[in-house]
C-alpha cells in the first residue's frame, strides 16, 4: 500500500463528502487507576489532535462515528454517545490543516474543501484500555493514550471537545451507569472506586462508596477472589445488566 498516494487521493475526494461537517471522537480508556485519552499525532508533523473523520454523503452520522472507533481502536460494539455539535466561526485554524497536507505532498489550491469552515459533532466513546489496539491511519502516524491531566496541547479546538466530554462523562456517570464500560469484565471493589474516583476527580470514602454502590443491587459477587497481591484476596464483582434496569429509572449514586 501506497499510505502517501493514498493520503493524497483522499484529499482529493472532498465532492464524495457531506461539506464542512466532521466527527471528533473523545476515546476514553481506564489504565492504572488513571482515566484515558487517545489522542494521535498527524503524520509528519508535530500536531496531536482527537481521532475524527468525515461522513460519506450517504453515511449515517452515527454509522460514521463507529468507523472512526473501529479504524481507531480495532473494537466494535462499544458504548458511544453523541454529546455536543461545536460550531464556533474560528474553531478550525486552516494554517495547521495546510501545514498538514504541505508535510505530506499536497499543496492545496484557495477554496480547498479542507481549508473551510468546518462544524464538528462530537461523540464520546468509552473502552476496555486492555483491548483496544490504537493503528494509525493515513492523517497520523503515532497513536497513544494520555492521562487527562497531561495531554500534550491540542490543535484546533480539541482541548475544548475533550473538556466538555469529560464534563458530560461525569454527569451521566450514575443516570446510565456507563463506568462499567471502562472496566474489564471482572473487577474488584477498590478498583470500581477508584474509577469513580478519577473521573469526579475527588476522593470517596470507601465504607460509603461500597455500601452504596452494593445497595443498587446491580453487582453480581463472584466465588473466585482476585489473586494479584500478597494480602487478602477482595472479591471479584461483575455488573449485572439485567439488575441495573430499575436504577435507569432515576436514581443516582453521587
Amino acid at each position: 500500500m501506497n499510505n502517501n498516494q493514498d493520503f493524497i487521493d483522499f484529499i482529493n475526494s472532498g465532492d464524495k463528502l457531506f461539506p464542512c461537517l466532521s466527527i471528533d471522537c473523545v476515546i476514553f480508556g481506564f489504565h492504572d487507576n488513571q482515566l484515558k485519552i487517545l489522542l494521535l499525532k498527524f503524520k509528519n508533523t508535530d500536531f496531536f489532535a482527537l481521532p475524527g473523520g468525515f461522513i460519506d454523503k450517504d453515511e449515517n452520522i452515527d454509522d460514521a462515528a463507529k468507523q472512526v472507533l473501529k479504524k481507531r481502536t480495532g473494537l466494535e460494539n462499544i458504548y458511544l454517545e453523541q454529546f455536543y455539535t461545536f460550531g464556533e466561526t474560528n474553531r478550525v485554524d486552516i494554517e495547521i490543516h495546510k501545514t498538514i497536507m504541505l508535510k505530506n505532498g499536497v499543496t492545496p489550491e484557495p477554496g480547498h474543501w479542507l481549508l473551510q469552515r468546518f462544524v464538528t459533532v462530537g461523540y464520546y466513546a468509552l473502552v476496555d484500555f486492555s483491548k483496544a489496539v490504537p493503528t494509525p491511519d493515513l492523517f497520523s502516524d503515532a497513536w497513544d493514550w494520555y492521562d487527562i491531566n497531561e495531554m500534550p496541547p491540542l490543535a484546533f479546538d480539541h482541548e475544548n471537545i475533550s473538556r466538555k466530554a469529560l464534563e458530560t462523562l461525569r454527569l451521566m456517570l450514575d443516570f446510565k451507569l456507563i463506568g462499567f464500560n471502562l472496566l474489564p469484565e471482572t473487577f474488584t471493589m477498590a478498583e470500581l472506586q477508584s474509577l469513580y474516583e478519577t473521573i469526579l476527580g475527588k476522593k470517596l470514602i470507601r465504607a460509603n462508596f461500597q455500601r452504596k454502590i452494593l445497595s443498587l443491587e446491580i453487582l453480581e459477587r463472584l466465588d473466585k477472589k482476585w489473586s494479584g497481591g500478597a494480602h487478602k484476596a477482595p472479591y471479584l464483582y461483575r455488573f449485572d445488566e439485567k439488575k441495573a434496569k430499575d436504577f435507569l429509572e432515576g436514581k443516582t449514586l453521587y
